[in-house]
């Protein structure tokens, strides 16, 4: 049988995961993240993976990663000297940006930084207009002192947007082609490459965005690549934003597309778990070391959208318009805060107890790992109130100093509120869930859902300690812990398919639509795709293409997405797809007006190479069956609690709660009025004992 392996680069650790083809058998290793050189823990994770369950580096079929290289670069505002090239009188462009702000009352705040400072952004005569007509032409005579310029500037990437690119894209090809020639040590990204979408702003961002991280990807991924080759592994493949992984070229064709791959490799899982168990609505819960991640699987399907800004945040909270940079690419629609088992604890000035948005990281890491923190984290809380062992995580192999979470605790907590240390822990626990409930709420109650349709599905290292608690607040009636919890979205990276998406901009009211015409412009992006299929080496019976359309009403400023049906296309396709807008607009906003004409501005098609199907499982071992009981904390006191080893609870095994079920990766809560019943293939599903 062969093996695929995923590897994530967590805050604190780093998990890889490894499934056996054909069985779903599953193994994990865990390492501690190693910044800033997180290649070396990738490395590390992978000869012991290999090495503790005797798998050779032959018998691995796919080797896929998530990383955050792209991400961390624009959070620290450590990428590349990147230089701009715009269409005359637009060198402000990235400047200017839109008017969106973060809080709408605060007239003090910052706007995101520039990634590219006005000194290395140039100008270049030439205009394409509305309809994609060249007004003036392009001035090549200009070109030899722009190349000057760049070059003088010491810039190592070139990003190129001029005006209207998206329908015309003859000027951009030809400066491209120019700057290639003249600059052969400079990558050139050309927004007619990256992102041939309307939206002249956005399109800017997005080919800024990949200028500012392309180097530093290339280095990463090359030197990773080369280190995994040596260890005899097959070619690397990087989880792409939208929920698929990409090659290694296509990485480096659009850094943008990989901004999320961490987070949307837990997401894919979630849906193949949920289809495992015949739940076709998921929320997915993912807290990690340094953040809480939220997403929603509607209908068997993850929830996909392309309004996405990178590298911002407030108050804790990433992906609110106005803080970061836009990039105009499938991203997994996601809600993070900064709420993971890392997170700080903290007394404003005001005497609030606050959590986040500081983590104590992988170094120094929560007071209790004896690393040199000695700030309280919400992993200190968990193990003062009981709901962590200090021997179990790691399988005992991380040592924990209950003594130092307790110091750390009663110094920066307990003290400055007048609490009893445990009391305060307690009170930590409570303000970290309530920042997590709020992340669901986004991408549920915010998204037009009900809550009490879906079920809860926890992971991450301290996700299945908390689900409990955030399923009580919002009314989900169950909460699924999968296989290898700490270690999921690793497993996620192995069950992904491969997947490139493409987007054209085309304009049409699609009650006076050509078909011909938009059946072309679907034909091209198809052909696009199946090339890129052929050079993968996807068997023909693993492949699909899918078709999505970008609607609006006429005078709206912002679309929808909505999928169009497969063969040709007709008057009959685009009736359809104007249904397919109308009730996505009614679900969204709670209103549709069908008597209203609706305009078509983008297509979008999804070239994807299916993996061979995967049945994710638990192993149970009886002869890991192991019980205890230790003290507790719930409903405000301690409780003598039963302790159990999960990997010994067989299929068809219920526990009730008060009782904790530990494992090598996580630790499921099992509060009090709760059940815990084992499932086909070991997953858990926790439910009110009410029923």
């Amino acid at each position: 049988m062969a093996w695929r392996i995923g590897v994530d680069i967590g805050g604190t650790f780093t998990d890889v995961a490894l499934v056996e083809e054909g069985t779903g058998r599953l193994a994990v290793a865990k390492v501690l993240t190693t910044p800033p050189d997180f290649g070396q823990g990738v490395l590390e994770g992978l000869r012991q993976a290999l090495a503790g369950n005797a798998i050779a580096a032959a018998e691995v079929s796919l080797l896929a990663h998530a990383t955050t290289v792209v991400t961390n670069a624009l959070l620290e505002q450590k990428g590349a000297r990147a230089a701009f090239v715009s269409t005359r009188g637009f060198r402000d462009l990235l400047e200017l940006r839109r008017s969106a702000r973060a809080d709408l009352y605060d007239l003090f705040q910052d706007g995101p930084s520039v990634l590219i400072p006005r000194r290395r952004r140039f100008e270049i005569t030439g205009r394409i207009d509305a309809q994609g007509a060249v007004v003036t032409p392009l001035a090549e005579p200009e070109v030899p002192a722009l190349v000057e310029a760049i070059r003088a500037s010491g810039a190592e990437t070139v990003g190129v947007s001029l005006l209207f690119s998206f329908l015309n894209d003859a000027h951009e090809r030809r400066l491209g082609a120019l700057l290639r020639a003249a600059l052969p040590g400079v990558r050139v990204f050309l927004s007619s490459e990256v992102l041939p979408e309307i939206r002249e702003y956005e399109r800017a961002s997005t080919t800024a965005v990949c200028a500012y991280v392309g180097p530093l990807l290339e280095g990463y991924l090359a030197r990773l690549q080369a280190a995994t080759g040596q260890l005899g592994l097959p070619p690397l493949h990087v989880m792409g934003s939208g929920g698929g992984v990409l090659d290694v070229a296509e990485c480096l064709r659009m850094p943008a597309a990989i901004v999320e791959s961490g987070p949307a490799a837990g997401v894919v899982a979630a849906a193949l778990v949920g289809r495992q168990l015949g739940l076709p609505n998921i929320l997915s819960f993912d807290m990690g070391g340094t953040t809480a991640k939220a997403s929603t699987v509607v209908d068997g399907t993850v929830t996909v959208t392309a309004e996405y800004e990178v590298g911002g945040s407030v108050n804790g909270k990433r992906f609110v318009a106005g803080t970061g940079h836009p990039i105009r690419v499938p991203v997994v629609d996601l809600a993070e805060v900064s709420a993971g088992g890392g997170s700080i604890a903290w007394v404003d000035p005001g005497g609030a107890l606050k959590v986040g948005p500081h983590s104590a990281g992988a170094m120094p890491g929560p007071a209790a790992y004896g690393r040199g923190g000695t700030r309280p984290t919400v992993t200190d809380a968990n193990i003062l109130l009981g709901y962590l062992d200090a021997t179990a995580l790691l399988d005992g192999r991380l040592r924990i100093d209950r003594a130092a979470a307790e110091r750390a605790v009663a110094e920066h907590v307990a003290g400055p509120l007048g609490l009893p240390v445990l009391e305060a822990a307690a009170r930590i626990v409570e303000v970290v869930n309530a920042n997590m409930c709020d992340a669901l709420r986004i991408v549920s109650v915010e998204r037009g859902h009900d809550a009490r349709e879906f079920s809860l599905m926890a992971f991450g290292g301290a996700g299945p300690v908390h689900a409990a608690f955030l399923a009580a607040e919002l009314g989900v009636p169950e909460v699924v812990v999968p296989p290898g919890p700490g270690a999921f979205s690793a497993l996620g990276l192995v069950a992904t398919d491969l997947r490139r998406d493409y987007a054209r901009t085309l304009y049409a009211t699609l009650d006076a639509a050509d078909p011909a015409r938009i059946a072309e412009v679907v034909a091209a992006m198809e052909a696009e795709g199946l090339a890129m299929l052929d050079a993968a080496g996807v068997p023909a019976d693993r492949r699909a293409l899918l078709r999505q359309a970008d609607c609006r009403y006429r005078r709206q400023a912002y679309e929808l997405t909505v999928p169009m049906q497969d063969g040709p296309v007709t008057a009959a396709t685009l009736s359809a797809l104007a249904a397919a807008f109308h009730a996505r607009h009614a679900q969204t906003y709670g209103h549709a007006n069908e008597a209203e004409p609706v305009q078509l501005v983008n297509l979008r098609l999804s070239a994807i190479g299916r993996q061979p199907a995967l049945t994710l499982a638990q192993p149970c071992r009886p002869e890991a069956a192991r019980a205890g009981e230790r003290p507790v904390w719930f409903d405000g006191a301690l409780r003598p609690t039963r302790i159990l080893w999960r990997e010994g609870l067989a299929p068809g095994a219920a526990v009730p709660g008060p009782a904790v079920l530990e494992a090598l990766d996580s630790t499921t809560l099992v509060p009090p009025g709760w059940v815990a019943a084992v499932a086909e293939h070991g997953l858990l599903r926790m439910t009110r004992g009410d029923g």
